[in-house]
């Protein structure tokens, strides 16, 4: 059985099981800190800043598979995007996705997010154009830096 999904808007509330929502800074403003939600939970990992580059999805889409990043939170703060969507879930007792929790939101492409260690996710997907990020992971360089899995259940992702 298909679960089917409709992109939700993306809320502080609705995305805390999963993460931090990283909202643009306001002009004049303070500046924002946000080095206390960053998880590494391994001592000998390191950050790792990169640049991503992502192509538009296209919705209505088919999820394949999900990663998570047991160790480490995982940053995507948007250098140039209109929008992305998230397709998120909590961690299973099976060590697979929890279906019963997934979630698929839309962010605004000036918001970025900082994803719990062990969220399960799907790969980031822009929508409308391509998009480029700032991403900032923990990793030491061995397997347990990610893991990917098929999705348990087919899942498809409508706007």
């Amino acid at each position: 059985m298909t679960i089917h999904l409709t992109l939700e808007p993306i809320t502080a509330e609705a995305f805390a099981p999963f993460g931090l929502l990283l909202p643009p800074p306001v002009l004049g403003g303070a500046r924002l800190e946000l080095i206390a939600e960053l998880q590494n939970l391994r001592p000998s990992a390191r950050a790792r800043l990169s640049l991503a580059t992502v192509a538009a999805q296209l919705l209505p889409m088919e999820a394949i598979e999900m990663e998570r990043h047991i160790y480490s939170s995982q940053a995507f703060v948007p250098i140039d995007c209109a929008s992305y969507m998230l397709l998120v879930a909590l961690h299973g007792p099976d060590d697979m996705p929890d279906m019963a929790t997934l979630r698929a939101f839309r962010v605004p492409g000036d918001t970025g997010i900082n994803y719990k260690a062990d969220t399960w996710h799907y790969p980031l997907s822009a929508l409308e154009r391509t998009a480029r990020f700032t991403v900032l992971t923990f990793i030491d360089g061995t397997t347990a830096d990610e893991q990917f899995v098929p999705v348990p259940q087919a899942v498809r992702i409508s706007a």
